[in-house]
């Protein structure tokens, strides 16, 4: 079998915050940006991974989601509960320092993990926590 990672999904709810954050601090290309019914689907990627892509999208958009659930959601994207993505670098410090001044939310500093890791944690503008792993 010959799988790849092409998209994974992580909610916004703020367009233009998501926007400074992908493209502007983590320098994500934006790939594909889709408008339907004032709600924006929004691609970005790395610049040298045409092939692998985050999709931006409006939670509460979700076919079949109850108000009752789009509550959850709000408040699960609050906490830092509802989503998480890792990434991976070579350059930590360097990573670090770029999201520390793009004024992200720090969750955790660059740490040795007890688990063989160092890495770091950060959440987007819509909660979302985001492990950044170094490459060793």
């Amino acid at each position: 079998m010959d799988l790849t990672i092409f998209e994974t999904f992580l909610p916004h709810d703020d367009r233009h915050a998501a926007l400074a954050f992908y493209r502007d601090t983590l320098g994500f290309e934006v790939r594909n940006e889709v408008e339907y019914g004032g709600l924006h689907w929004i691609t970005v990627g790395p610049p040298d991974q045409p092939g692998t892509s985050i999709v931006l999208y409006p939670p509460g958009s979700t076919p079949g989601v109850t108000d009752d659930e789009r509550r959850v959601i709000t408040e699960m994207m609050a906490k830092g509960t509802y989503a998480i993505i890792n990434l991976a670098t070579k350059d930590l410090d360097g990573v670090f320092e770029r999201l520390q001044a793009g004024d992200a939310d720090v969750v955790q500093e660059p740490t040795e993990q007890p688990y063989g890791r160092r890495d770091c944690a950060v959440r987007d503008p819509a909660g979302n926590l985001l492990r950044v792993n170094e490459i060793r």
